[in-house]
């Protein structure tokens, strides 16, 4: 807790002046609320016993200085409230710069074992609570004491009696809000966990809602997001009661100190040690006296509902990434695209069961290598670890003889091309979309890259062209046309290597032909990998790499292979009687 009670306070630094300022106009405020009870008891006690012209007088320099005050006070209010919300909301934009960028740098493997509304909120409604905690709280503490010492004292010098008399409510409102915040605390987490998890089923099932609509499932939805709802209404009920029960209490108990003075001070009026003018000054002080301590107790439910969130916001900020560059790490330039496996292994990092074993393989610059094989055996994985997607758990990757751990990410990437089967376009345009291949690049290379990946013609005849809106992940297009939209991403890219994960699997036959030849202008005097479950499109690739759980089994051109009458052919044989096509 303390190390994250020093990186919670280290969000001030940059705002330390408008901090400080922010912190001297609620102090001004909080000393200005407790000058005008003591010219109230200066009124009742001097102001009856003197001259009507001398008390007229007074009273309307009183006015003036009370006037004064009142102007001072709205602007030291103006700047708490104004200012000090921006500064608030400062903070909150630092943080949200810091676990967005956060999460750029997190690992896939990070992203498989979370859910996207769980990170969601982290960003949204974590950080509001935390940030009005970074702002209301300081200024709640400062103002809260301030009134507290200052009345105390005030208090103390009208009557020791009463004040001691109004203290003894205090411990007792202070452990009976000490045991509620315990139950505030499981709460408010509770709470913020249950509507991560709605957030998480909404996104999930906005984003499947047209795989909702074909099975005619929109029921079970509802009842699934019931249950979520239901849940986060359980939270919330508890969290409710738990602060009712505290605003409640405390209200009490601030009424029960005023009616206690008022019985006491009665009392001492009626036996002569107390005087009318103290006594009502000693009940206005007591609203200054219990109001900043009710305020102050109740701080430890706003600090419980913030530091919650920011016990969220480290869990996500403590993550460490898995894949990480080396403090000497150079730049990658030059690539000709020579690749080497070197004895490679890999596991995930939640199991020990290596998903590959043993790897060694040579890829020549601007070759065409097919990777091939039953599901699960590592296809798609030995892929990802070239470009660092995942990091080898035994042996090296080499391009060029460089290891890919010796240089920088942004440089291994820059110099790879990947086109998967799940194509995601951004929302925007079609010229967006392009264009993040390569920001910055000219509308002439965009309409390049559109024409070399066989998507100009169906760009043009869409109602806006290059500035069509494609909505979210390009649900206005078709399959074939987001994957040729995808491939012109990597034409504009240009990379010297190339991963063609399953990239036309999903396709029709018509669309998939020509895909398949935007794939190959493409792959054209490029090192390029292609992952395929239909043979037909691999069969002219100049080698094929058979992979299986113990690793390469067979690598050769098709015609090897058939020839070798094993792995590889027993999978052309499935694939023939399936299909009811030859292959050869």
């Amino acid at each position: 807790m303390k190390r994250n009670l020093k990186k919670l306070i280290s969000y001030y630094r940059p705002y330390m002046k408008e901090f400080l300022f922010d912190m001297f106009c609620a102090i001004l405020s909080a000393l200005i609320t407790l000058v005008i009870p003591m010219i109230v008891r200066y009124i009742t006690s001097n102001i009856t016993t003197m001259e009507t012209v001398e008390a007229l007088s007074i009273i309307k320099k009183i006015i003036i200085a009370l006037i004064v005050l009142i102007i001072v006070q709205f602007f030291c209010n103006y700047y708490v409230t104004n200012n000090g919300h921006v500064m608030g909301a400062k903070i909150e934009y630092t943080m949200r710069e810091e676990i967005f960028s956060h999460y750029q740098d997190l690992s896939y493997s990070f992203y498989n074992n979370e859910k996207v509304g769980q990170l969601l909120s982290r960003v949204t409604s974590d950080l509001f609570e935390i940030t009005e905690l970074l702002h209301h709280g300081p200024e709640n503490i400062v103002i809260s004491l301030i009134k507290i010492v200052g009345s105390i004292i005030i208090l103390s010098s009208i009557s020791l009696k009463l004040t001691l008399v109004a203290f003894i409510m205090i411990p007792i409102m202070a452990i009976y809000s000490l045991f509620l915040n315990k139950q505030m605390k499981k709460a408010f987490r509770k709470s913020r966990e249950k509507i991560g998890e709605i957030n998480a089923q909404i996104e999930d099932n906005l984003s499947g809602i047209r795989v909702v609509k074909s099975f005619a499932n929109e029921d079970i939805e509802r009842d699934k997001f019931k249950q979520g709802n239901d849940g986060f209404l359980d939270a919330k009920k508890m969290q409710y009661r738990n602060m009712a029960l505290h605003h409640s209490g405390l209200t009490s108990f601030t009424t029960l100190i005023t009616v206690v003075i008022i019985a006491v001070g009665g009392f001492g009026i009626a036996n002569k040690w107390l005087n009318v003018s103290d006594f009502i000054t000693f009940l206005l002080y007591i609203n200054v006296f219990t109001d900043p301590v009710r305020v102050l107790i109740d701080f430890t439910e706003q600090f419980q509902n913030g530091y919650s969130g920011f016990e969220r916001f480290m869990e996500i900020m403590d993550v460490v990434p898995e894949i990480t560059e080396k403090e000497d790490a150079k730049e990658l330039t030059d690539v000709k695209g020579e690749i080497d496996f070197n004895d490679v292994s890999f596991h995930y990092s939640d199991t020990d069961e290596c998903v590959l074993q043993n790897v060694d393989l040579h890829v020549a610059p601007g070759e065409y290598i097919a990777v091939v094989g039953a599901s699960g055996v590592g296809k798609t994985t030995l892929c990802s670890l070239i470009p660092r997607f995942f990091d080898v758990t035994g042996g090296s990757i080499t391009i060029d003889g460089t290891d890919i751990r010796d240089v920088t990410l942004k440089s291994l990437r820059d110099h790879i091309g990947v086109v998967q089967q799940d194509v995601y376009l951004f929302m925007g345009t079609v010229r967006d979309n392009i264009a993040y291949g390569k920001p910055g690049c000219t509308e002439e290379e965009i309409v390049e890259a559109a024409k070399n990946a066989n998507a100009y013609d169906f760009i043009m005849s869409l109602p806006d062209g290059f500035d069509t809106d494609i909505g979210q992940r390009g649900v206005k297009l078709s399959g074939g046309q987001k994957q040729r939209l995808s491939i012109a991403r990597v034409f504009l890219k240009n990379p010297p290597v190339l991963i063609f994960d399953e990239a036309t699997s999903a396709l029709d036959n018509e669309s998939e032909k020509v895909v398949q030849d935007s794939l190959e202008k493409l792959a054209h005097n490029r090192t390029t990998f292609v992952i395929a479950h239909r043979l037909t499109t691999i069969e002219n690739a100049e080698r094929i790499i058979v992979l299986t759980e113990n690793g390469i089994s067979e690598e050769g051109t098709h015609d090897e292979l058939m020839a070798m009458n094993g792995d590889y052919a027993r999978m052309v044989n499935v694939h023939r009687q399936l299909n009811k096509t030859s292959i050869d």
